[in-house]
């Protein structure tokens, strides 16, 4: 499988969503680290910058749109493709990001958007 070794950034606070979505992703194949905040997250992109970010919007303490913004401003990092998941109703037409999932997700909706992402050839936010 082409994505066997892609590496996943999950950044969900809901432990039952997160341990879902690192599930999902590691039987697809793919090696899934997670945050679950934003201050979180924004460490682990530094320190090991994932092929993919599956970001919720709405964090503790750093919000999701914070964390895109970081992303989107650094040279090393706005290649980084973000695949939004939101339980928000809020619009987020404005975000530069190749997709948007509204809660509740399905595993496979969520694998799938994934492997869209990387297919695309999606050079990220702000690219």
């Amino acid at each position: 499988m082409a994505d066997a070794r892609r590496n996943v950034l999950v950044v969900e606070d809901d432990a039952d969503l997160r341990r879902m979505y690192r599930v999902a992703l590691t039987l697809a194949g793919f090696a899934v680290r997670e945050a679950s905040d934003g201050h979180h997250a924004l460490h682990q992109i530094d320190q090991q910058p994932p092929d993919v970010v599956i970001l919720d919007i709405m964090l503790p303490t750093l919000s999701g749109l914070a964390v895109h913004q970081e992303i989107a401003a650094h040279a090393y990092t706005r290649h980084i493709p973000v695949v939004v998941v939101t339980g928000s109703e809020m619009n987020l037409d404005h975000l530069d990001v190749p997709c948007i999932l509204r809660k509740p997700v399905s595993p496979e909706s969520l694998v799938s958007a994934v492997h869209n992402c990387l297919a695309s050839g999606s050079r990220g936010v702000g690219a």
